[in-house]
């Protein structure tokens, strides 16, 4: 069958395919640990990844392709809504719960964006509009798992709402054409529909600082070395300047966000 380029992703963008019922991208040192963790919580009822079929003699990774829309920049509208974003949180929610009585210890993972803090729970890492497959505007799947990673459940709930809140400067949210919204409120919407009490939206506010510098030094790691794709990215979505912009931004409004869920 001929191979269909599927848009979107970072690292491995333009490398992604769709052949029949099956996706193809590049594997990496850790994607027998990914099929492992993804059949593990398939087996414990969690129906929104994608399963894995094994690894092709070239060296591609092969999964169940999953049929729905997917957002790439610019983000269509319907993506935008408290709806979906509240879908997400619980999809993320239902992942989590899926993935306690998976051990991953023995085995190895990405650790660009891995949680500092560290923990046992293998987390995405990685939720952003792109890697999330919606249905009639609900979040039903979660997609590349390059990045997941042992770490806390918030930790991946903060970088989840660093995504998709956005926490992000005006400048930079209107370059992806994100609309104006109550970004505080937002976050509360993600830590309702994931359910977290007053402590764990305590730790969501320390969290998002660890999520907001693990990026940056991700990015700016893949840079240093001469990654293409991460200069590509850097150069399109505004410049090492807009981690500068972020941090301020999170700085200035951080009061609000404290207030809205606190």
């Amino acid at each position: 069958m001929a191979e269909q380029q599927l848009d979107g992703g970072i690292a491995n963008a333009g490398r992604v395919v769709r052949v029949g019922p099956h996706v193809l991208r590049p594997s990496s040192p850790h994607s027998g640990s990914i099929h492992a963790f993804l059949r593990a919580v398939r087996h414990a009822g969690f129906e929104g990844a994608p399963i894995p079929v094994g690894i092709d003699a070239d060296g591609r990774e092969r999964l169940v392709f999953i049929d729905g829309e997917v957002p790439v920049p610019p983000y269509p509208g319907w993506s935008q809504t408290d709806t979906a974003l509240a879908s997400i949180a619980r999809l993320l929610r239902s992942l989590h719960d899926a993935a306690r009585g998976f051990d991953p210890q023995g085995l190895t993972w990405h650790d660009s964006l891995a949680d500092r803090a560290g923990a046992t729970l293998v987390c995405h890492n990685d939720v952003e509009l792109s890697n999330v497959v919606f249905r009639d505007g609900i979040a039903i799947a979660l997609l590349d798992f390059e990045f997941a990673a042992p770490g806390r459940p918030v930790y991946d709930v903060a970088q989840l709402a660093r995504l998709c809140v956005p926490i992000e400067d005006d400048f930079d949210q209107a370059r992806l054409s994100w609309r104006p919204a109550d970004r505080p409120a937002r976050l509360r919407l993600v830590a309702d529909a994931y359910g977290l009490d007053r402590d764990g939206r305590t730790e969501l506010l320390a969290a998002m600082d660890d999520a907001i510098d693990r990026i940056e030094a991700a990015v700016r790691r893949s840079v240093d070395v001469g990654d293409p794709n991460a200069v590509a990215m850097l150069k399109r979505t505004g410049g090492i300047e807009k981690y500068d912009r972020r941090r301020r931004w999170w700085t200035d409004h951080h009061d609000l966000f404290v207030a809205a869920l606190l």
